[in-house]
Order: structure tokens, then sequence, then C-alpha cells
């Protein structure tokens, strides 16, 4: 069963996670881009307003074919307690039906388990089955740190096994 894991970074802490992950568990991976401009403070808070409301937003690639993949994992970072907006447009554009799917959100505070809820419910909704999730906390780390705690979830929660 081949894995692919779907990913959208704004500050390079999800993708620190997500190309960490694609390396212990063998997995091919895409970045997920948002085609809004999303960087600096404004910005920011437009982005957290749009995540909260699900607004939807021009995504490259617009959708993945998912279909040599029998298991997903898809990430994003934790904004006002929503997953951001590129996740929902690129949930909404794939087909999950029968597949497996892990979800992980990076967070730098609070607000990670409604991320995970809410990324669950629209993936049952396309057809894909949420078999596990985990968070990781960025906030203050350096890139190593992230790192070692990605790898770390890694072996506790035994993750290589859902690929095999």
């Amino acid at each position: 069963m081949k894995t692919i894991i779907l990913y959208y970074s704004r500050t390079k802490k999800t993708a620190r996670v997500a190309n960490t992950l694609a390396k212990e568990v063998s997995a091919d991976i895409v970045e997920i881009e948002d085609l809004k401009k999303r960087s600096g403070p404004l910005n920011y808070i437009n982005a957290s307003v749009d995540a909260v409301r699900e607004n939807k937003t021009n995504i490259k690639p617009q959708t993945v074919d998912l279909s040599e993949y029998g298991l997903v994992y898809i990430g994003t970072p934790v904004w006002a307690g929503k997953p951001a907006p590129a996740i929902i447009t690129l949930i909404d554009k794939c087909d999950f039906q029968g597949k497996d799917v892990i979800l992980f959100a990076t967070l730098g505070g609070s607000g990670g388990r409604n991320t995970i809820l809410r990324m669950k419910e629209k993936i049952e909704v396309r057809g894909g089955r949420m078999i596990t999730s985990f968070l990781i906390k960025t906030a203050g780390k350096k890139t190593y740190e992230i790192e070692d705690e990605m790898k770390k979830t890694v072996e506790e929660m035994d993750l290589k096994i859902y690929g095999a």
C-alpha cells in the first residue's frame, strides 16, 4: 500500500513535520500552496478569519489523484482552532473513497482537537476513514526539536506499521 502526505505550511513548521514524517514512513509528499497572500501580520489576521469561516481559497495543485494510495496523511497548522483554508479546500476537492487517513496538526497553543475533528468530518463526507491523528506543538521550538518530536511521535504511535 502506497502512502502520501499532503500538507499546507505558512511558516514552514508544518513542512518540517511533514518532511520528517515522509522520511520516517517512506511516503510520497505534496505541499499544497495557498495562492492567496498569507504572509505578514495583517494577512495572518485575514487568514485566521478565513479559517474560522471555512472560506475556500485558490490552491496549487487544485487536487491530488489519490487512486494509487491506500494511506493518506493530511497536515495543517491550527488557525483560530480550525484547519488552514488551503487544507479545507483540498479536502473538498479530493476523492477519499475507501482511503485510510491519518490527520495531523501543528499548533502554538490550543485548538488542535477541534481542527482534527473538523477535518475528520470533512474526510468522512468524502468517503475516507480517519484511523488516527496526532498534534505537534511547535511554539518556541527550534527546527531540530520539531523534527525530534516528530520522530518520537512516529515511534510512540508505531506509525510505520500503517503503510506496511
